[in-house]
């Protein structure tokens, strides 16, 4: 945290203040497994979707600044993060694609 700028500190102190509602997650899990997901179960994925979300925010920063742009983050920055995520990381997501569900869709 020492080499953060003060933009990034601030990003890490908002996003440490921050939690995805875990009950909001237990709907999400039940209405894509079709059971019920216990309280750890749901904490363990809204843990590991903040991290996803905290990448895709940098990711999308980083584009941001590589085009010269300022201001808020746009849909555009974020889909080029996720097309950078997925690049870099193979394929995310279920291990194979559901049609017509589709993430940043324009």
């Amino acid at each position: 945290m020492d080499n953060f700028s003060p933009e990034q500190y601030d990003r890490f102190e908002a996003y440490r203040r921050h939690a995805l509602p875990k009950q909001a997650v237990r709907k999400v899990i039940q209405q894509t497994l079709g059971q019920q997901a216990s309280q750890p179960v749901a904490q363990i994925v809204a843990g590991f979707a903040k991290v996803f979300v905290g990448e895709m925010v940098e990711k999308a920063r980083a584009v941001q600044e590589r085009r010269g742009e300022t201001g808020p983050l746009s849909p555009d920055h974020l889909r080029e993060a996720y097309r950078l995520y997925q690049h870099e990381t193979g394929r995310v997501g279920a291990a194979r694609p559901v049609r017509g569900k589709r993430t940043f869709v324009k």
